[in-house]
């Protein structure tokens, strides 16, 4: 990886941005929309939204207020828990795509896992996926299990996972499972919602690169392959995130963040979420 348009090819031949712009919690709309704006003109192609954001106009705003072609960028958006089901997932797409303004999606994900209706929404994804409406589509928290389900009943399989991954949550298993099965791995919170900020550890390495613990978090993910939406609403932290080519973790420094692991989640466990 060289470059901030540095991309991995999903398993359908699409090329697919390493780093992208994530947007929850970004409820104000001006901020939002200078945020994609900030990232864009830092160099960024992808902006990761959800319909559950309620910022999906403000990052079509933001797109069109960029100067930058859609064709040249990667937006990502996902159907929510409660849209889930055939003919609602079919609907939710609409309207995420009517308050973006935009023609299509790069990439369309599940949300979450939920009970007795996942199965169903993968298909309706199938639809969209093969109707051309969107170019990639994918789950979110989904586990082995859950991946295994649509494999079972569905035609197409996901192109990428999103899940919550850092170095306090290796999700080795997972990565190994997906990797076998052409799956591209997407971490959300990739800094562990900056919890891990002062692990002494990644410090001590980001001092000897010249770089912040945020900085070496970032590294590690990108030298595991695995595609990172770094959240910022703030331009200087948005270049910063962005700075990640200049320099390389070496085996050791590798190891060392490796061993920050604990099986901790921050987030909840997509086998038992109530929303």
């Amino acid at each position: 990886m060289k470059n901030l348009q540095d991309t991995i090819t999903l398993h359908n031949g699409l090329k697919m941005p390493y780093v992208g712009l994530g947007v929850w919690q970004m409820k104000d709309e001006n901020e939002a929309v200078n945020a994609v704006k900030s990232a864009i003109t830092a160099g960024y192609r992808s902006i990761d939204t959800a319909a559950v954001y309620e910022n999906e106009e403000a990052v079509g705003r933001g797109v069109k207020e960029s100067g930058v072609s859609r064709e040249e960028l990667f937006i990502t958006s996902k159907v929510w828990n409660s849209d889930q089901g055939y003919d609602s997932t079919l609907k939710a797409f609409e309207a995420s795509l009517k308050r973006l303004d935009m023609d299509y999606l790069d990439l369309y994900l599940i949300h979450w896992p939920v009970e007795g209706k996942y199965v169903d929404t993968w298909k309706a994804m199938e639809k969209l996926y093969n109707d051309g409406l969107v170019k990639a589509i994918g789950v979110s928290n989904f586990h082995q299990h859950h991946l295994e389900d649509l494999f079972a009943a569905g035609t197409v399989k996901p192109m990428v996972n999103q899940v919550e991954t850092h170095p306090r949550l290796n999700q080795d298993a997972l990565k190994a499972f997906c990797k076998e099965n052409d799956i591209a791995l997407e971490a959300w919170s990739p800094l562990g919602q900056g919890k891990l900020l002062d692990e002494s550890v990644l410090k001590e390495i980001g001092e000897k690169h010249g770089k912040s613990s945020a900085q070496v978090i970032l590294r590690w993910h990108l030298q595991n392959g695995t595609i990172i939406i770094p959240k910022s609403v703030h331009e200087n932290r948005i270049k910063e995130n962005a700075d990640l080519f200049d320099f390389e973790l070496s085996a050791e420094e590798m190891s060392k963040v490796d061993g920050l692991n604990k099986d901790e989640r921050f987030g909840p466990d997509p086998d038992n979420f109530d929303f």
